[in-house]
């Protein structure tokens, strides 16, 4: 979660937080530096990696448990540079003619998202094997990349006026199929863990969709809520595929659990919910397709109600200590925890939560028991239109450059 453009509001020396790929460690960056923590406990948030005095640093993505990051820092926007933090060395850098808008690591692939192009990179010796180009108009860098091998896959948006999906297969550099998901610009985008299905949320953000990959059929579809729209944050799924969780910019986290028709419980023939079923079905021939579908659309089987709104933050399902948990990293500087019911779902109860950065007053990490006085964002703009008044000067386009790489097979010797 990119926080660059809301850098003059809430918690401003947070500049960027996000969940590495199985959801065992917490990547932020600051104004200072950069920090990583470990997810193995609920009550401890244990810091595994801090460098603070140094660049401001928008981008720290963690590939998995391992020594290796990719950082890209706000005062050079346009440069990436991968490092073995246990070792404190620079492996490679790397420039590209336009700001990073976001960066995505698995085993095989690194992944550079710019506003019009994509770069995709050989992760073990990091050099580039395609780039796709003249993409639509992407300014917050949307795009999602499995974690599985066999099925290495890249999401990105098709168009910025309605809301298809791009895959792309980083092995075989293909395109496999084009999902027409929904009509409105995409807003969030996830994989999961096998990179058989694919979760989509629209710009209006009232409904979630779930697509079978990579044949790219509609198999579930969830309403997260009638009333009003909302910017939904994040979309995570279960490493079961069981559950999807999605966040947004309200005081709701919405979990879902993705079950077949014929795997729901099935209603008593005299109970209202009965009735109800029944007369849908039989009228389902006359009704206008779009009331039908509202009443085929999954609700939620869990809720989270955090004690703010408006604030961006990022969602995650993870297993501490053998327990399914939701983890929810906020634009406040507070990593919160919840406990899941799997069998009952319903609300889910807040279990601890924990500071990220230090505040104003030089108070180190800790745990905050009470809740606190937030401020909402007003309108932010861009991060790439913030990261470009960093710059001095416009600096012209050009290829990717090369930096300097200590050590071409790194992956095989350092994880």
């Amino acid at each position: 979660m990119n926080l660059a453009s809301h850098a003059g509001e809430a918690n401003a020396n947070l500049l960027f937080v996000n969940f590495n790929q199985d959801c065992t460690s917490l990547a932020v960056g600051t104004k200072t530096g950069c920090r990583l923590f470990s997810l193995s406990s609920v009550d401890k948030l244990e810091p595994i990696y801090e460098h603070n005095e140094t660049e401001d640093i928008c981008i720290v993505e963690r590939l998995f448990s391992s020594s290796l990051v990719a950082m890209v820092s706000l005062s050079s926007p346009r440069k990436l540079k991968v490092c073995h933090f246990k070792k404190g060395t620079e492996i490679c850098n790397y420039s590209y003619p336009n700001t990073i808008l976001a960066v995505r690591l698995n085993r095989l692939r690194l992944i550079v998202a710019l506003e019009e192009s994509l770069y995709i990179h050989n992760i073990r010796d990091m050099k580039v094997l395609h780039t796709i180009r003249d993409t639509p108009p992407n300014p917050t860098g949307l795009c999602a990349l499995s974690v599985h091998n066999d099925n290495c896959y890249l999401a990105y948006p098709g168009s910025n006026q309605i809301g298809e999906v791009q895959i792309f297969d980083t092995v075989n550099l293909r395109a496999v199929t084009m999902i027409p998901a929904h009509d409105s610009p995409l807003a969030a985008l996830a994989f999961n863990t096998t990179a058989t299905k694919l979760a989509t949320a629209s710009e209006k953000g009232t409904v979630i969709r779930v697509f079978s990959l990579p044949d790219g059929q509609k198999l579930f579809e969830f309403r997260r809520g009638m009333k009003r729209c909302v910017s939904i944050n994040s979309l995570a799924f279960t490493t079961d595929s069981v559950f999807l969780s999605a966040s947004s910019n309200t005081e709701t986290v919405h979990i879902f659990k993705l079950e077949t028709p014929r795997e729901r419980p099935t209603e008593e023939q005299g109970s209202w919910m009965g009735y109800v079923s029944q007369a849908l079905k039989s009228s389902a021939s006359y009704l206008p397709s779009g009331v039908t579908d509202v009443f085929n659309q999954g609700r939620a089987f869990a809720n989270i109600k955090l004690p703010f709104s408006g604030l961006k933050n990022i969602c995650a399902l993870a297993m501490i200590q053998k327990l399914p948990r939701v983890l929810v990293a906020s634009q406040d500087g507070y990593l919160y925890i919840y406990n899941l019911d799997p069998a009952e779902g319903g609300d889910c109860t807040l279990l601890k939560q924990h500071r990220l950065i230090s505040d104003t007053s030089g108070e180190g990490i800790a745990e905050q028991g009470g809740d606190r006085p937030l401020t909402k964002p007003g309108g932010p703009s861009s991060f790439a239109a913030v990261a470009a008044n960093k710059l001095p000067e416009p600096i012209p386009d050009r290829n990717v450059t090369e930096g300097r790489i200590v050590l071409p097979n790194f992956i095989k010797k350092n994880y």
